[in-house]
């Protein structure tokens, strides 16, 4: 089935190459991206028709100094001010933009940053997405955790002082299915207090079950809300399907999950639209589900194997720090996360404006952690990484540079009752 479509890493066929050939050029050989698949669960909602009618309706060039001060003027800051903030209209007030950013980060967050670190487990992929390092067609090192290297990584991570983990897989039903990942969350209960997951999107029931096997949020990234877009760079696969993906925290939040994070990767498509719609997206579902904990990411495309096709659209630091302080200016309560794409000077200076949790002590490739952590050479195999990260800093160096800028590094403080 294609829907299961998967491909040796050991290499390709001449006809393999063929069919990637036509879907890549030939858009009649892809299925619908606006269609669900079998099995796909369908929900009621209104959250993406309020998200989009505001993205497809903005026009950043039409927003001026005037509409800018007003916005920085205000208490609160409206949905129309957020669209005046995102705008080019807004760059020369970056450093007003920091300010205020800082006092509302500073007001409900005080000087914390808390501090986690990814876990991968698997790096299979059904899908062909063509910017992305794991995908189906690339020729990488393959590599799936057992549940005794799963528990030897976890513990090793644990070791180093870290208790909140994020668990990741690649899309792939087929070698990461639901109960294999909910044995990892088990097994993360007994290393960490706090447990994430960035997995494929699935169902309400099956998002329940891994709440009961430990998972207590989730994260889920749209890539691009533009849905055109999203069509040209996603090929093949269940991530193809558009708006089963936009549903996903909602449905993790219908199955029990504590929290939900939401991001787009800048760069694939218009970045601005792209911020605009994913804090809309938090926007309304923090309307219809306020008891949840909700954050946002901000990630950048990063280097990858085989990444030819892509010509990201321009997003400096200066346009990653306006999307971030106009983030927290907007949503003041929400949590804001900066990945290791970013560099240590960037991160540095982040946290103390707009961010409030970072990742350290991090490895996007399968099984590496004790390489990575102790300097020793291990005998097992190691599964190719993600994307290129530029902050490699470990969790000790982490804690005290955060307490080096007058920060409180945070490594959990949830209790469970």
């Amino acid at each position: 089935m294609e829907n299961r479509f998967f491909i040796d890493s050991e290499g390709l066929s001449a006809e393999v190459l063929e069919k990637k050939h036509k879907l890549e050029t030939d858009p009649s050989c892809r299925k619908n991206h606006m269609e669900y698949l079998p099995g796909m669960e369908q929900i009621e909602s209104d959250v993406c028709r309020h998200v989009m009618q505001h993205v497809n309706t903005y026009d950043s060039s039409g927003y001026t100094t005037k509409d800018v001060l007003a916005a920085l003027g205000h208490d609160t800051c409206s949905i129309e001010d957020f669209k005046a903030l995102l705008s080019p209209a807004a760059a020369p007030f970056l450093e007003e933009m920091a300010q205020k950013a800082r006092l509302e980060t500073g007001k409900h967050f005080g000087n914390t940053v808390y501090l986690f670190t990814p876990l991968y487990i698997a790096n299979y992929c059904e899908n062909y997405c063509v910017y992305c390092g794991f995908n189906c067609y690339n020729h990488i090192k393959r590599m799936k955790l057992n549940m005794e290297q799963i528990e030897h990584e976890m513990k090793i991570i644990a070791d180093s002082g870290m208790e909140e983990i994020l668990i990741l897989t690649g899309e792939s039903r087929g070698q990461s299915d639901v109960e294999y990942i909910g044995e990892a969350c088990k097994l993360a209960r007994k290393y960490f207090r706090m447990v994430g997951l960035e997995v494929y999107p699935v169902n309400t029931e099956e998002y329940r079950y891994l709440h009961e096997c430990g998972a207590d949020y989730v994260t889920v990234f749209q890539e691009t809300y533009d849905a055109d877009k999203y069509e040209t760079l996603h090929l093949l696969g269940h991530k193809r399907v558009w708006p089963y993906r936009f549903d996903a925290q909602e449905r993790a939040l219908r199955g029990g999950m504590r929290g939900v994070a939401f991001s787009a990767l800048l760069g694939l498509s218009d970045f601005r639209k792209d911020a605009l719609a994913s804090a809309l997206h938090v926007y309304y579902l923090q309307r219809k589900y306020p008891h949840a904990e909700m954050s946002l990411s901000c990630p950048r495309l990063r280097p990858i194997l085989n990444n030819d096709k892509i010509n990201p659209l321009d997003v400096g630091e200066k346009e990653l720090c306006q999307v971030l302080c106009a983030y927290r200016i907007f949503l003041p309560f929400v949590g804001i996360t900066v990945s290791s794409r970013e560099n240590e000077a960037f991160r540095n200076g982040i946290v103390k404006i707009a961010a409030t949790k970072v990742s350290a002590g991090v490895s996007t490739g399968i099984g590496d952690h004790e390489s990575k952590y102790s300097g020793k050479e291990t005998d097992g195999a190691q599964g190719d990484e993600q994307f290129e990260i530029d902050d490699s800093r470990s969790l000790d160096t982490m804690y005290k540079d955060i307490s080096a800028e007058g920060l409180q590094p945070v490594l959990n403080d949830y209790l469970y009752v």
